[in-house]
């Protein structure tokens, strides 16, 4: 083995680069500080792209089939993935993700006899209607605790990304040392002074806003569980009451709701006023964080909510839903503001839209100065630290 803070580190995800969420965004951004400080990393995933199994630079992609809108699951065991995996020679795997690959990174740990550290970052409980459709519920989201209980036995650490999700694991059982540890963020990318104000011009044209109107950003998967609803029918009782108002509420990405929810903004008379710009690769998210003047989301599924934190690093004024998660990340009236349903996001809203100059300038220099916990230098820091701990077991 090298020496301690030096090693060989494979990461397993089922989700990564070109996809764009937060799972493949942590795992990219943990990988390239992993390099960064001399380390040596596998990283493996699914292939998107076609039915082999191929190596490319230091990613190993498996073969898959997908399950729900993009994600793919691979079988829990190759061989001849094993023998990439061999050849690497991992001294820790760290896991992303609970399935498939996930589940791969388990058989790895124990093959080679080596630690295994498992992030939490997504909460299953909020997604098992893909597979019930809403029948028998109660007893997927029993099923989905045992599953998360059971992890006491397969890894030696666990990273959560908030306390209120390791206030859950705990909750369902899990007896593992929990750290928490925020997801970093390249801040940099997302810096106001690095915008491309060329570029904001020609999406504002390309999308039809006016120069004097103020974007209301709403930026991810677009699915059920993110409530974007929620955003929409909230603008609408908005402009009822502000029919003059020079606003867009702009959704950038995709998902399966995409249709119902365009639907719903025609049906809510907002067919002029509410803008799905599709899919955007994830190296261009920030050009519409630049588009953004202030970023909204009523999504209750996030166990940290990295696009807050991107969004006031590309100084958005940030109204969220709220969500015990966010507690910390967003302070209520400093860093950004709270709102609870449809009838309060419009209220919120308006507040927002009348802030001052100087009030906007306070509220977004207290976002960015508590982003300084959320750096890329922090969040490597943090890894290492139950990275060594862990490997010290298994000297």
């Amino acid at each position: 083995m090298g020496e301690l803070g030096r090693m060989r580190v494979a990461l397993f995800t089922d989700t990564y680069l070109p996809e764009i969420n937060g799972v493949a965004t942590s795992t990219n951004n943990l990988a390239k500080m992993l390099e960064k400080h001399g380390h040596d990393v596998l990283i493996v995933t699914t292939n998107p792209f076609n039915d082999r199994i191929e190596m490319t630079d230091n990613v190993l992609r498996l073969p898959g089939k997908e399950y729900v809108y993009g994600y793919r699951m691979t079988k829990f065991y190759s061989k001849e993935a094993m023998k990439y995996v061999e050849d690497f020679g991992p001294e820790i795997v760290h896991i992303q993700s609970d399935i498939g690959v996930g589940v791969f990174g388990s058989f790895v740990a124990a093959k080679f006899k080596i630690g295994a550290i498992y992030t939490y970052h997504t909460m299953i409980e909020d997604y098992t209607y893909y597979v019930t459709k809403g029948h028998f519920e109660r007893a997927a989201r029993n099923i989905v605790r045992l599953f998360y209980r059971g992890k006491s036995v397969l890894y030696d650490e666990i990273i959560s990304p908030s306390e209120k999700s390791k206030d859950y694991l705990r909750f369902v059982g899990v007896d593992r040392t929990i750290s928490v540890i925020p997801t970093g963020i390249e801040l940099t990318r997302f810096s106001k002074e690095n915008e491309d104000k060329g570029l904001t011009a020609q999406l504002k044209s390309r999308y039809g806003i006016a120069e004097d109107e103020t974007v209301i950003l709403s930026l991810g998967r677009i699915a059920e569980e993110k409530s974007i609803d929620v955003l929409i029918r909230g603008y609408a009782k908005f402009l009822k009451t502000h029919p003059s108002s020079k606003t867009k509420l702009v959704i950038t990405g995709w998902g399966p709701a995409e249709d119902s929810l365009k639907l719903l903004a025609e049906e809510l008379g907002l067919k002029k006023d509410v803008i799905f710009t599709g899919k955007v690769d994830q190296d261009k998210t920030q050009n519409f964080y630049h588009l953004g003047d202030i970023f909204v989301s009523a999504s209750l599924s996030e166990t940290q909510g990295l696009t807050f934190i991107e969004a006031m690093a590309a100084e958005n004024l940030v109204l969220a839903r709220f969500d015990d998660n966010l507690v910390g990340t967003i302070i209520d009236g400093v860093t950004g503001k709270f709102f609870f349903d449809e009838d309060d996001f419009a209220v919120k809203l308006e507040e927002m839209l009348g802030f001052s100059n100087e009030e906007k300038r306070k509220m977004k220099e207290a976002a960015l100065k508590n982003l300084e916990s959320y750096s890329l230098e922090k969040f490597y820091e943090r890894v290492m630290e139950v990275y060594n701990r862990v490997r010290k077991k298994y000297w």
